[in-house]
């Protein structure tokens, strides 16, 4: 299947740059199965909508702040027993992290990267902490190996140090505000260089009254990667290759999750990555295991969904994975339609807009 069948147009305006000032404040827009009628929302009217049976299945990742801007340290080894200074190769370095590979090694994106050879170093603050590359990668992918030069450790530094990784399409420097904002509420398990955006409207009262309404919640964890912004390079759908992202299903959310369906409840996957973690966790009979390990499981038109039954999501960027995944849960046709209507209601749009919810087109 072509990618650019994924594609739509959107106003640059519709794009939201900054939070709500209420995370609830958001719009939700809802899609039926059975009907064709597409409903508008404010997401504090969620209990309401939710008949009280489901299980709300959360991402808890936590974000770290993976965008870092450094300088070079302007000494490059050729040999352990020779350095050489060379004084043009000082010079501002942006390092953002992509995935982990071990408690001081990532992959990450390295700017400006073709003049970072292996063996280059970069300073970060006051050069409490260093990163050297360690191999060049595809599509400018870096491996790096940080130390330290005080007391701390290298995930302390990196709060000290680091940004919070906005989306290339929000155009303007984080803020303080957005460490916050740019979490869960439930966020617990750090690791994640991307927000579980359908998560960000949730509030402890909101929580509290779908307690209320009978509405169950089980957590999950998914560590999103940068991969999530990347919009598909290849022409046919079938060439595409999913990075893999950390995902961990504990033995007591596997049972609640079977539980649920047992007892005839709906599945409600709160974003794309606790979709993407439920159906690799699942069996051909839907029955849901305990999970830790990587994901590249990438939804298309035609995937067989095992279990989730309803998917709270954001809108999604044209021809990225995350609208093929939409497009194959809900149907491609209803997904244009509801997008089109979205646009035409001045819906706010990606990380920190409005949402969704659909219903699965069809039964399992």
């Amino acid at each position: 299947m072509r990618v650019d069948k994924f594609d739509y147009q959107l106003p640059a305006e519709l794009i939201a740059q900054r939070a709500l000032d209420r995370r609830d404040a958001s719009r939700i827009l809802l899609l039926h199965r059975q009907s064709r009628i597409l409903e508008d929302r404010r997401f504090a009217d969620l209990p309401q909508i939710l008949t009280g049976n489901e299980l709300l299945v959360f991402n808890n990742a936590r974000v770290i702040p993976a965008r870092l801007f450094g300088r070079r340290a302007g000494v490059h080894s050729q040999k352990p027993s020779r350095k050489t200074v060379r004084e043009h190769l000082t010079g501002n370095v942006e390092v953002f992290l992509t995935r982990k590979l071990d408690c001081a090694i990532w992959e990450a994106l390295v700017r400006p990267g073709r003049k970072m050879p292996v063996g280059e170093k970069v300073l970060f603050g006051d050069g409490e902490l260093e990163a050297e590359i360690l191999s060049r990668g595809q599509l400018g992918l870096r491996t790096v190996r940080f130390s330290t030069k005080n007391s701390l450790s290298v995930e302390e530094n990196l709060e000290r140090v680091g940004h919070v990784p906005l989306p290339p399409y929000i155009h303007r420097p984080d803020e303080s505000a957005d460490r916050e904002r740019y979490q869960t509420v439930f966020a617990r398990q750090p690791g994640a260089v991307a927000a579980p955006t359908a998560g960000l409207h949730f509030t402890a009262e909101l929580m509290r009254a779908l307690d209320e309404r009978g509405v169950r919640r089980a957590m999950v964890t998914l560590h999103v990667g940068a991969d999530t912004f990347l919009p598909v390079r290849t022409a046919d759908l079938r060439l595409h290759r999913m990075h893999g992202e950390h995902g961990v299903i504990t033995p007591r959310a596997a049972a609640l999750i079977n539980e649920t369906r047992r007892a005839g409840g709906r599945i409600v996957a709160v974003g794309s990555t606790s979709l993407r973690l439920l159906e690799s966790a699942a069996d051909e009979t839907g029955r849901v295991h305990a999970f830790a390990a990587d994901t590249r499981l990438f939804v298309t038109p035609g995937y067989r969904f095992k279990l989730v039954d309803l998917l709270l999501t954001n809108f999604h960027l044209p021809r990225s994975t995350l609208f093929v995944l939409v497009a194959a849960f809900a149907g491609l046709e209803r997904m244009r339609t509801a997008y089109a209507h979205a646009i035409a209601e001045g819906y706010r749009f990606y990380s920190y807009g409005d949402c969704c919810l659909l219903e699965r087109a069809e039964a399992m």
